[in-house]
């Protein structure tokens, strides 16, 4: 693998846009906090299997001093390198409590019983070409594949292991093709018959206006002008009709877009704007610092959350495996080039009655 790619071979810690911060915000939901690290004797080329060093040592010791945010990472990129019951038990999931149900893929080729001394980069290669195969998008492989060299880092560190990282010398495909997938007009239309709220809802808005997932679970009303006059938002005035863009909801935490620049004000396109009215009339949540798109309880919405219970059975069904969030994105560029950027601002999609 040529150097300077998404994973360097050696003994850096390889984090995924992550600090290296200690959290105080508690655990995330659904689970407690995570267990100490005991003590026990090290030997070279452990006989522990990958499941038994994650639950005993790297989350305690590695994962464990992560942020929210990096803890939550984790805890949904390591249920693709070990079995999902094994990461539930490791991060001590309330069943109760949690409402994402991950079970074990059948015919995986999950990691967790392998022993330290008995792995090989073509073990971790069929892990990846698996999770390429299923149509997981570039970066989810990219994870999973820098989450298994950080797992073998951190046991040599501890000597647990020794030797060559088994994950540096596994390759990627040059371009992953579910990355390159968008809907047209027709396909559009026909997901979005299949979607509820609030899936439906992020898809147009997604689709109309370009926005990310992130921007769209952290946009709150007061950044949204449904009215003909300009309205205010913290001192700062929004033209009529018009979204305000300045948040962002990501992996738990509300916060700025990082940089100014992709602050923007977007019109609302003739499409969106009476989903966006019918959303200002429900009975709750509809303050300005309540969230657009909401849960029951009134808090953002979990995207990941709904991408594997809404998104992928959705595309399952109509032979669209990789559908995703990125895909309704990557499809309001491909609309507003070949329809231009006038036809989705102005067209009226047609766009099915909640049932």
């Amino acid at each position: 693998m040529a150097e300077g790619g998404p994973q360097q071979k050696g003994d850096h810690d390889l984090e995924i846009g992550l600090r290296e911060l200690r959290d105080e915000s508690g655990p995330p939901a659904g689970i407690t906090e995570l267990p100490a690290a005991p003590e026990f004797e090290c030997v070279p080329q452990s006989s522990m299997t990958i499941a038994e060093f994650v639950e005993k040592v790297f989350v305690p010791e590695h994962v464990a001093t992560k942020k929210l945010s990096g803890r939550t990472h984790y805890q949904s990129i390591l249920k693709h390198v070990i079995m999902p019951e094994e990461v539930n038990r490791v991060f001590r999931v309330d069943q109760a409590r949690s409402r994402m149900k991950v079970k074990a893929v059948p015919d995986w080729p999950y990691l967790g019983s392998f022993r330290f001394c008995d792995i090989r980069p073509g073990d971790v290669q069929r892990l990846i070409s698996s999770a390429v195969a299923h149509g997981y998008s570039n970066q989810t492989v990219i994870h999973i594949r820098n989450v298994v060299s950080i797992i073998f880092v951190h046991a040599r560190k501890k000597q647990w292991f020794v030797g060559d990282n088994p994950a540096s010398s596994v390759d990627l495909p040059a371009r992953i093709p579910s990355d390159e997938h968008t809907l047209t007009l027709a396909q559009t239309e026909k997901v979005l018959g299949a979607m509820q709220y609030p899936e439906k809802e992020m898809t147009l808005i997604a689709i109309l206006t370009g926005m990310n997932v992130a921007e769209i679970c952290g946009l709150k009303w007061k950044c949204v002008n449904l009215t003909e006059e300009c309205s205010t938002m913290d001192g700062e005035t929004i033209p009529p009709k018009t979204i305000a863009v300045r948040m962002k909801w990501y992996r738990g935490e509300l916060g700025s877009l990082g940089d100014e620049g992709r602050n923007r004000n977007l019109p609302i396109p003739r499409s969106l704007l009476p989903v966006l009215r019918r959303l200002s009339t429900r009975p709750e949540f509809t303050g300005p610092d309540d969230f657009v798109i909401v849960s029951r309880k009134g808090t953002p919405v979990d995207a990941r959350n709904l991408a594997v219970r809404r998104l992928k059975p959705i595309g399952d069904s109509m032979q669209m495996p990789w559908l995703s969030w990125n895909t309704f994105r990557r499809t309001h560029t491909a609309l507003a080039y070949e329809l231009g950027s006038h036809f989705l601002k102005h067209s009226v999609l047609s766009i099915p009655a909640e049932t």
